[in-house]
């Protein structure tokens, strides 16, 4: 299968052309190549579904970003190479069927694209549900044309070669086939004085602006639809969809594995050997929190409830408090005296596990000594 090629040759511009440049090219482009100023022209009828299907990509900013980092695979609401224009293999499959039983190729207007947008929220926003106001960029019908693509004050004219039925029928041996009018592209009608708002497209790219609500407990990869706030179909046609995927930031504090919270929190040598009360900080607050005296570097502390909630709003994590005791760089001259204070009482009454680990050095170091025969 051929691949297409690169959009930014086809319209002839650099890779950092501005809109206006990729405007200006399309427009001559599509005023050359127009399938109604080059009837029968084959060639000039594929260099302007080419243009246009360039322009479509490149005069769209997410759809162009997506082109330049990943290429026609950043864009598979194209199709596949093959089916003409805006067609899928379930459209070519409607054709085909609806041939073979003397039917329309197509049924109804066609509907418009679904969209899919990243919010980004942070982790307590996460916790607490929040509304997002998001600005997307999406065809809707040029209001000029009302989507007909000629000029204001005008109408098209039907198509000669299919009648305005945007089919053409044939017969191969006793099936008869239907497939949609290369002319006019299944529209059913020719455009002679195109619009000069849409460049005859019949669409143009608007923002749209919108609240969107996001639930408590959603997590990064969630994914949930705005209906009705897609892109426009064709004249009649109904509106596509709106994807929102959240995507949390990551907290300083925190680190979340599903409803469960993890903090990390530094305590003392004296409150992990004493025990203490030690303040640990929660998506609410904080909170006060015993720990035992003897405590080691790396326990953990679990605070139920204290985590995030979960989905359907009935349940909530826990908060893991990990524990770690610092050494410190820094003391002063009277805690440099305690902990040499410290140091000698150590050496004088070694604790019962220390002893222990020191007979284990001496018995790995020390070797035998052969018993005496009496």
């Amino acid at each position: 299968m051929a691949s297409r090629r690169n959009y930014y040759e086809v319209l002839g511009v650099a890779e950092n052309a501005t809109p206006e440049e990729i405007k200006k090219a399309y427009r001559e482009l599509a005023k050359k190549h127009h399938p109604d100023r080059n009837v029968g022209d084959r060639e000039s009828e594929e260099k302007f579904k080419e243009a246009s299907q360039a322009y479509e990509v490149l005069s769209d900013p997410d759809k162009r970003h997506n082109y330049d980092r990943y290429g026609e695979a950043g864009l598979p609401e194209l199709g596949a190479a093959g089916f003409g224009e805006g067609q899928s293999f379930f459209d070519v499959l409607d054709e085909m069927v609806g041939g073979m039983f003397g039917g329309r190729a197509r049924r109804g207007p066609r509907g418009g694209r679904d969209l899919l947008v990243a919010v980004e929220i942070d982790l307590l926003e996460a916790a607490r549900g929040t509304t997002k106001t998001i600005t997307i960029p999406r065809e809707e019908l040029c209001t000029d044309c009302s989507g007909r693509g000629t000029r204001k004050g005008t109408r098209p004219a039907p198509c000669q070669a299919c009648n305005g039925q945007g089919v053409v029928r044939s017969r191969q041996s006793f099936i008869a086939l239907t497939q949609t009018c290369r002319r006019c592209g299944g529209r059913g009608f020719e455009i002679d004085d195109p619009c000069p708002t849409c460049d005859a497209r019949g669409r143009v790219v608007v923002r749209r602006t919108l609240n969107v609500p996001i639930r408590a407990g959603v997590d990064t990869g969630t994914r949930f639809s705005i209906g009705g706030e897609g892109e426009a179909g064709d004249p009649g046609g109904p509106r596509g969809d709106l994807y929102c995927e959240v995507r949390v930031k990551d907290h300083p504090l925190f680190h979340r594995e599903g409803p469960h919270l993890i903090c990390k929190v530094p305590i003392t040598f004296s409150q992990a050997a004493l025990g203490a009360d030690i303040e640990i900080p929660t998506l609410t607050g904080s909170a006060r929190q015993s720990i035992k005296p003897g405590t080691q570097s790396g326990d953990v502390v679990r605070l139920p409830g204290q985590g995030m909630p979960t989905l359907n709003g009935r349940d909530k994590g826990d908060l893991l408090v990990q524990v770690l005791v610092e050494t410190p760089k820094h003391l002063t001259k009277r805690q440099e005296e305690l902990f040499r204070e410290l140091a000698e009482l150590e050496q004088k009454h070694v604790s019962p596990q220390r002893k222990s680990f020191l007979e284990k050095l001496r018995e790995l170091f020390t070797p035998e000594q052969p018993e005496k025969k009496p």
